[in-house]
């Protein structure tokens, strides 16, 4: 049986680049994203641009996208004391990480992402995590997300597959990635409408995209960029 595939779509670099590596393998491909009261809610309108250009530029892919599904989870930013759901500085906590860390974040989306998967009969769910170039967040690592693989999956009495295509490589190898799966039109796309600026930045269009870029999240999205621009450059 050909396996159907939810994606986690936020709207940015990462997802926008999972999403694609989706569309490249599965059948059925559907997305979802949250309204969390994230400080860069910017991101959601960004995810109905892709979507749209997605559908019209990349014929292959077209007939294998299917529905969006957008789930209010504003009761995460209400009990969050964090820097992505609040107007606070950006900096190191006593814990060790950094302030932009939202505690459960990804559990939760995983779970109601699994709750819609079971309704819709897709099999696979799809997230753009990453051990690699990432700010320290716990529930981007790769033995929580296989664990949470396995508790979904005993959950639902249903196998569910997490799959997380970015893991292991850095910002500049996502890019390459993008380029291997839709050449330069996808590597563009990604450039100039998607959003990862934590600050909500996106008035301000740099070569690498936009956002604030002295973020953490620019930072990183700059750094891979310019790397990747340089190898293909060489």
């Amino acid at each position: 049986m050909e396996r159907k595939a939810l994606v986690l779509f936020s709207g940015g670099q990462d997802s926008a680049t999972c999403l694609a590596w989706a569309l490249d393998r599965y059948v059925q491909v559907e997305t979802v994203g949250f309204h969390y009261g994230q400080r860069h809610a910017v991101e959601l309108d960004c995810r109905k641009v892709v979507l749209d250009r997605l559908k019209a530029e990349f014929p292959a892919w077209a007939p294998r996208l299917g529905a969006d599904h957008m789930l209010d989870l504003a009761l995460l930013g209400q009990v969050s004391d964090t820097a992505l759901t609040q107007d606070r500085e950006i900096q190191f906590a006593a814990s060790g990480l950094p302030t932009t860390f939202v505690p459960g974040r990804n559990l939760l989306f995983f779970t109601f992402a699994a709750a819609v998967a079971y309704r819709r009969g897709l099999s696979v769910l799809v997230g753009g995590m990453c051990e690699t170039d990432y700010s320290g967040y716990p529930d981007c690592r790769d033995n929580t997300l296989k664990a949470l693989q396995v508790a979904i999956s005993l959950g639902l009495d249903a196998p569910m597959v997490v799959e997380t295509p970015l893991m292991w490589l850095d910002k500049a190898h996502t890019w390459r990635m993008a380029k291997d799966l839709g050449g330069a039109a996808l590597v563009e796309l990604i450039r100039t409408e998607t959003h990862t600026c934590y600050l909500g930045d996106h008035t301000t269009l740099n070569a690498w995209g936009y956002g604030c870029g002295q973020c953490p999240a620019c930072e990183l999205r700059r750094k891979g960029y310019e790397i990747f621009n340089a190898a293909e450059a060489a």
